[in-house]
């Protein structure tokens, strides 16, 4: 049980009271907004040049300070939807002046494929038709990698367990040293009995997923990319996707 003292800027929490503009008070108030928006469907309300991209604005933005960091030559993304999130990559490729994007989908829908393709970015976005985990397609993407020097695999698509942790074996060997793969949405581990959720997503979810995978692999480690600019007291993110970054090391 949490209350909140907005005179005193005081959160009491079991007992114990905390700074409301503390790192601790932020973080107690950051998970409550996370699953207050989970159950009112925020990340519904986005587009990105044009095109929906259903992703927690501050998730976005720190993948870009990433991507420009990193500035790969080549960014794969499993799950394509409305395409925005591409369109978001495709974007930061053009401003860099450097990159493609590739996107995996099982199916992508005719309205959705002809608008990544008629979007004035669309030069920059290859898309695949196939499951991520298919022989088929990572065979294509494998053509795709060669001859690239820096490569960044973002997952988000199927966000079962053992989905995450298959396209995380299959797709981890082309991501480039100190470059990453990234496993979104991990915070479905902490959303069982909420709306919209599965009673196992404690367990079945890309977080379980990517800690397994980096726990078995020596060579990935799940890396927090350090942020570039902080002259406030928050060290960690806002995400739905903890545990995601998972970073190549040899």
């Amino acid at each position: 049980m949490l209350k909140i003292d907005e005179e005193r800027a005081i959160i009491f929490k079991d007992n114990e009271e905390i700074g409301l503009g503390t790192p601790e008070g932020f973080e107690i108030l950051s998970n409550l907004w996370l699953r207050s928006g989970w159950d009112a469907k925020y990340v519904y309300s986005f587009a990105w040049l044009g095109r929906p991209i259903i992703q927690l604005p501050e998730d976005m933005i720190r993948i870009q300070e990433l991507i420009y960091d990193i500035k790969p030559d080549l960014i794969i993304e499993t799950g394509v939807a409305h395409g925005g999130s591409l369109i978001f990559y495709a974007s930061l490729c053009k401003a860099m002046e450097k990159g493609r994007v590739v996107g995996i989908d099982i199916e992508i829908r005719a309205h959705n494929r002809k608008a990544i393709e008629e979007h004035f970015l669309g030069s920059f976005i290859t898309l695949i038709e196939g499951s991520s985990t298919a022989a088929e397609t990572v065979t294509q993407t494998e053509k795709l990698v060669q001859g690239c020097q820096t490569v960044m695999v973002i997952l988000d698509s199927n966000h079962s367990y053992s989905h995450v942790l298959k396209e995380l074996e299959l797709y981890s060997p082309m991501v480039t040293k100190n470059s990453y793969i990234v496993a979104t949405d991990g915070i479905m581990a902490f959303l069982k009995g909420a709306p919209r959720s599965q009673p196992d997503w404690d367990t079945n979810n890309p977080k379980n997923a990517a800690e397994d995978f980096a726990k078995k692999n020596p060579g990935y480690q799940i890396i927090e990319p350090e942020f570039p600019f902080n002259e406030g007291d928050i060290k960690k993110r806002v995400s739905y996707w903890p545990s995601a970054y998972i970073k190549k090391l040899t």
